[in-house]
């Protein structure tokens, strides 16, 4: 279920990124925001039983890409809510249609900061899975 909301996420994030800058628009944010508040819950759940399992910290390439794919998602969840707490009183308190004023830097900085979780969790994951190979072989 966490791959599957983080795929979502994903994908939509970009949908609202590209056609913010093509057209002015950004479609699907409700259905963003709420499933991204889903995905923190199920992240944090992965997360707590991921560090049990692999738990003590060892100097291996797969667990510094996957350290800095955890800070990433934090980064990204808390920039995230920073925008819902913009976007909350605007569209469903007053069901305006008009547009979010979202602080340039904290955009900036969910924007980048998905853009690094695609990047290292699918790193992270491709190393493990790597490692999975050289060990059957």
């Amino acid at each position: 279920m966490l791959w599957v909301m983080l795929g979502f996420e994903a994908i939509g994030g970009l949908v609202i990124f590209f056609m913010r800058l093509a057209a002015g628009e950004t479609p699907g944010e409700f259905l963003h925001i709420w499933v991204g508040a889903v995905l923190t819950v199920l992240y944090v759940a992965y997360q707590w039983t991921h560090w049990t399992r692999v738990n003590p910290w060892r100097n291996r390439l797969d667990y510094a890409l996957g350290l800095i794919g955890a800070i990433s998602m934090s980064a990204t969840l808390l920039t995230g809510y920073a925008l819902a707490w913009r976007w909350w009183p605007l569209r469903v308190q007053s069901h305006s249609a008009a547009a979010v004023d979202y602080p340039t830097l904290v955009s900036a900085a969910h924007n980048i900061m998905s853009m690094l979780v695609l990047t290292f969790v699918g790193a992270h994951l491709a190393v493990v899975l790597r490692r999975g190979v050289g060990r059957r072989g």
